[in-house]
């Protein structure tokens, strides 16, 4: 047996292991070594995307939001998290948080999700240097989530949860495309991506904002490679697609009185789709783990004999694992119309 000296040093030795375990590095999903905190408890995230990933695993984690959420987005959230307060942004359009804000409020860690191109690693760089505070950019293309939910998990010391949700993403992934692996690529839908009132701004091929969609079927706007642009409907009508998918309520309710989007296969077919969007959008808006869900969506929409699974059950499941609430029959129904 060991005697008290000798016990007091191994237990003193595996703490001490403990805290360099923990004070090692991550590498994130720019191939950076981000230094982890002994605790995390407290993030910042850079923008929507990091936001959503983190709400999703460690909600508690979670300082405040990059927009305000509003009140019919909250109710699909943990009420206490779904309204915690703005904080601003550091990536992307109308980035609003200065560093004297983002350090004001004492976070432990940053993340980022999104693109991890060298302007991204370089702001990324920049800010851990000027700020002290460890910055993670983490891959946010769609076939990245299962990754960046492991290495979001080992720098929030939520190992074991973070292999949970990426093997939840991966079963959901593998599932859709091994279907759709059956389906011949010359019969595949062509599928335009109507973004704005007037269904004209869409995503060019490879954008992040059509991952989803370039996933299951042909990206209508896929010649050209590129994020999003504004086009014609000129172009539109060559494109002449199958389907249309949006995400403006506007350009959904106008679309069927329209003379100008008449000839078009997809308005002939009646097979325009309003995405749901509550509390996130399930094809973009942000384009962030939300789309695991919108996944099925689209996949009971463009192959729907492939697809038999009850959508309003994968709903419910899903909100009640990312989400972490339990949603009635009704607030499915409005999910599902896609309204605010």
């Amino acid at each position: 047996m060991l005697d008290r000296r000798a016990l007091m040093l191994a237990v003193s030795a595996a703490l001490l292991a403990a805290r360099r375990a923990r004070a090692a590095t991550v590498t994130d999903g720019a191939g950076r070594a981000v230094p982890v905190p002994a605790r995390v408890e407290r993030v910042f995230p850079a923008g929507p995307p990091a936001a959503i990933l983190l709400y999703t695993l460690a909600p508690d984690c979670l300082i405040g939001w990059p927009r305000a959420n509003s009140p019919a987005e909250r109710e699909f959230l943990l009420a206490d998290i779904g309204a915690r307060p703005e904080v601003g942004r550091i990536t992307g359009r109308g980035n609003t948080a200065n560093l004297e804000v983002v350090l004001a409020l004492k976070p432990d860690l940053i993340l980022d999700v999104g693109s991890v191109n060298p302007t991204y690693v370089s702001l990324a760089d920049r800010v851990q240097q000027q700020t002290g505070v460890p910055y993670a950019l983490l891959d946010g293309r769609f076939d990245a989530v299962a990754r960046s939910y492991r290495t979001l998990g080992a720098l929030i010391g939520r190992d074991q949860l973070g292999d949970e949700y990426a093997h939840i993403a991966e079963q959901t992934i593998n599932a859709i495309t091994q279907r759709i692996a059956a389906v011949p690529p010359q019969r595949r839908p062509r599928v335009y991506y109507a973004r704005g009132p007037r269904g004209l701004e869409t995503g060019l091929g490879g954008s992040i904002n059509v991952e989803t969609i370039e996933l299951l079927a042909h990206n209508a706007a896929g010649e050209t490679r590129g994020g999003l642009a504004n086009v014609s409907i000129e172009q539109v009508l060559v494109w002449n697609p199958d389907v249309i998918i949006t995400i403006d309520q506007d350009f959904a309710a106008s679309v069927w009185n329209d003379p100008a989007w008449a000839p078009i296969a997809a308005a002939r077919a009646r097979r325009v789709h309003l995405s749901p969007k509550l509390p996130f959008g399930w094809v973009d808006f942000p384009p962030s783990v939300n789309r695991l869900i919108g996944l099925w969506w689209l996949a009971k929409i463009l192959y729907p004999e492939l697809f038999p699974e009850d959508l309003r059950a994968l709903t419910r499941d899903f909100y009640a694992r990312f989400y972490h609430v339990q949603i009635n029959d009704a607030q499915i129904d409005r999910v599902l119309a896609g309204r605010d």
